[in-house]
């Protein structure tokens, strides 16, 4: 299998149309969107669809609290604090995907009042497994998983070859002893491709629980997952992870683990290896294989039964594995090489894109760094003009500036902090922007098509309720239409797995997920996120100090990258790290009169004086207090990634880590501010 394998788990062709990204957010109707399976919602999804018509810009959410989002009358019942009702509406979006011209149309019959959410859209799509017949049935043994080599055209595979394999894999599994219901836990550990997502069908077609795998957690909490969920068999892509696994089974650790099954080809050696150590090494080939020849009827699950079981990489500490059931989940996600992304949109052209802010940010950065003076000029007086038309309510992709600039950048979309301002004035295109969590299975509010404002993450989806709590310690307040965002719903994951404290701490006792997350109501009735109650700490003067915001404002300057913001209860200033972009450093640097490598434009004072005199500018301008703004940074020219240990595997700062790392260099700088 290439390195530059796309894999497109097409629900859309199900009629199903439903938000699932794998990783912050609030209130759902269970609209489900083509997305990564919880993989990196901890940030607004822009969700662009090519349009080139012009579109009303809906008077309620422009001026007035619309239908769908409004105060009730009386308190929730839920508890204390401010929580938003969905009155019934009725919403379908006719999209026509451009590979196989399927036609999409999403429909949800929508809240009657706060005790009839939405468990799910058609009656015979309500577990996981019966959503993937139902794509069957639907699109007429359509196109349902493509893979490519780069440069190469997709090969697909038709719903019925994957429903056939995964059969045979899953009766093969059952054949080896394993017994079809949610207690038993299968692991996957590979990249995603075909044979990942059949292995994941196979575990719905027999009531089995999948357990996503992946190696940037790192082999401690590898082994943690496999002993803590027992896993006994695992599906790896390669002979790399399957050594992996077996290392950790040779060193005594993991004793629950007694099949691997390969999906590439593997040295026989690796059997022996495993035989020695008490672990069944088997390809994926022979698996289906036997069973295929010994062939069990489908045990579908329930809707409340489990379906996965997936594992939050935490800043600190050892994972937690969300309990999600097939109630909560309808999914879909991408992978590949990412480098290769442009050409993977070039080939497929999809309708609907999921990106996370990051990349964008990356997109726009880059390019930002390599164009002339005119050209930004150019860019911005075009993105002006076209903003003047989406004031009137004008939303197309054939005008001048679609013709001269636009049309040039339509390939990629979507947004992000820095994004989010320019997303709905350019391109023709609508942008939906949905916010959630692994705990809520991604996706809790989302953007209504006609809304050209940005900046908010919308209104809630019809299968939760959102509320907003007191956070008094940061002087948020209810009463106020702010406070910490708390989510109830048929979306709400169950728990944790076997982790009854970590489980209180997330949801209370009615069942209300509290996200850490501060949001604010907007007049129009969407959601706005505004801070984070989490990783607050307290300064020598006894304010209080959300890092994480203020990082978010400060990774706006052009030459900044990365930033972690430091402080604690001895000192009464901040203090950060800060990582240059090596993108744009050396043009940034060069308008200073400065050259040299990243190392030593690192140390060069006025180099630091610049970027942290642009730092608090934009501070003043995102209305940072005073005791909110940095006094001093250090630049330090290597990025915090994954595999240096300081960013978790959904890329959060491990604040720990970073602190132990830099505790030198913060040092330093309080000394020179003394």
């Amino acid at each position: 299998m290439s390195s530059n394998v796309a894999v497109f788990f097409f629900f859309l062709s199900l009629n199903y149309f439903n938000v699932s990204v794998r990783r912050r957010q609030t209130r759902h109707h269970g609209l489900p969107l083509a997305g990564a399976l919880l993989a990196s919602a901890d940030a607004g999804h822009h969700l662009p669809v090519r349009r080139g018509r012009r579109h009303p810009v809906l008077p309620q959410l422009a001026a007035r609290p619309p239908p769908h989002a409004r105060r009730p009358q009386t308190p929730n019942a839920g508890g204390q604090g401010e929580c938003r009702e969905v009155n019934p509406l009725v919403l379908e979006l006719n999209l026509n995907h451009s590979v196989h011209a399927a036609r999409l149309t999403l429909k949800t019959a929508l809240l009657k009042g706060n005790n009839n959410l939405i468990r799910y859209c058609y009656d015979d799509a309500t577990t996981l497994y019966e959503v993937f017949q139902r794509g069957l049935k639907v699109s007429g043994n359509g196109p349902c998983l493509g893979h490519r080599k780069p440069g190469r055209p997709y090969q697909w595979l038709k719903y019925r070859q994957v429903s056939d394999r995964a059969e045979h894999l899953g009766s093969g599994l059952l054949h080896r002893g394993l017994k079809p219901n949610t207690d038993t836990f299968i692991g996957i550990f590979a990249q995603n491709r075909p044979e990942w997502i059949i292995g994941e069908l196979a575990c719905y077609t027999y009531s089995m629980v999948a357990v996503p795998l992946y190696d940037t957690l790192g082999p401690e909490a590898l082994v943690f997952i496999i002993d803590r969920a027992e896993i006994s068999t695992v599906l790896c892509d390669n002979q790399g992870r399957a050594e992996t696994l077996l290392q950790n089974r040779e060193g005594g650790q993991s004793p629950v683990l007694k099949t691997i099954v390969v999906m590439d080809s593997f040295d026989p050696e690796l059997v022996k290896r495993g035989a020695q150590c008490g672990v069944d090494v088997v390809s994926m080939q022979d698996v289906e294989a036997v069973g295929k020849n010994n062939l069990q009827e489908p045990i579908p699950p329930k809707p409340d039964d489990l379906s996965i079981v997936c594992f939050t990489s935490g800043t600190t500490g050892n994972p937690k594995g969300a309990m999600l059931t097939h109630e909560n989940v309808v999914v879909g996600f991408f992978q590949g090489d990412i480098r290769l992304l442009p050409d993977d949109m070039k080939a497929l052209r999809p309708t609907i894109f999921p990106v996370v802010p990051r990349l964008l940010n990356r997109v726009y950065d880059k390019s930002g760094a390599a164009a002339s003076p005119f050209k930004k000029w150019l860019l911005n007086f075009a993105v002006e003009r076209k903003y003047a038309e989406v004031k009137e309510g004008i939303v197309r992709n054939n005008s001048i500036w679609d013709k001269l600039i636009f049309h040039k950048v339509q390939v990629l979309r979507g947004g992000g902090v820095r994004l989010v301002p320019i997303a709905p004035r350019c391109h023709g295109d609508l942008i939906f922007e949905a916010y959630g969590q692994t705990e809520c299975t991604a996706g809790c509010t989302f953007t209504m098509p006609g809304d050209a404002t940005s900046g908010h993450v919308g209104a809630p989806l019809p299968c939760n309720i959102v509320k907003l709590v007191d956070v008094e310690e940061m002087n948020y307040f209810a009463s106020n239409g702010e406070g910490e965002v708390c989510i109830k719903g048929v979306n709400v994951f169950k728990g944790y797995l076997k982790d009854p404290e970590k489980t209180t701490e997330a949801l209370d006792e009615d069942r209300w997920l509290h996200t850490g997350d501060i949001g604010k109501w907007l007049p129009s009735g969407v959601l706005k996120i505004i801070d984070r109650k989490k990783n607050i700490f307290k300064l020598a003067q006894g304010e209080y100090i959300a890092p994480e915001k203020i990082e978010n404002v400060y990774v706006r300057s052009g030459p900044v990258a990365q930033v972690f913001v430091h402080g604690d209860s001895l000192q009464s200033c901040l203090v950060a790290i800060v990582v240059p972009d090596p993108d744009v450093l050396p043009g940034f640097a060069k308008s200073l009169g400065c050259q040299g490598s990243a190392e030593d434009l690192c140390k060069r004072t006025e180099i630091k004086k610049a970027i942290l005199s642009d730092m608090t500018k934009l501070g003043r301008e995102a209305g940072l207090k005073s005791f909110e703004q940095v006094k001093d940074v250090h630049l330090h020219p290597e990025q915090f990634t994954i595999e240096n240990g300081l960013l978790t595997p959904t890329l959060k700062a491990k604040r720990a880590e970073l602190k132990a790392l830099f505790q030198p260099q913060i040092d330093t700088l309080y000394a020179n501010i003394q």
